[in-house]
């Protein structure tokens, strides 16, 4: 079973978050009105759920549900042969 890097993880949890950064800082501006208490629970917010994204992703990484499996890893049985 293939798995995906360390690295690729942590790539992966980056990019999301960006976009969550951006719609927690926001709804929290329009909730406060206040910039520094946005950029307050924005960053705190990221910071929470980037850790907890990568120990899920690691997690899920260790499962095999619904990954399938390579070419280069498929064991070929030989053909049975039946005699007579």
């Amino acid at each position: 079973m293939e798995r995906d890097s360390a690295r690729r993880s942590v790539v992966k949890a980056l990019t999301y978050r960006t976009g969550g950064v951006i719609v927690t800082s926001s709804v929290a501006w329009l909730a406060t009105g206040q910039v520094q208490m946005a950029v307050a629970i924005g960053a705190a917010d990221t910071a929470v759920k980037l850790a907890l994204y990568y120990l899920h992703e690691r997690a899920w990484n260790r499962i095999g549900f619904g990954r399938a499996r390579s070419r280069r890893h498929r064991v070929s049985m030989p053909m049975r042969m039946e005699i007579g």
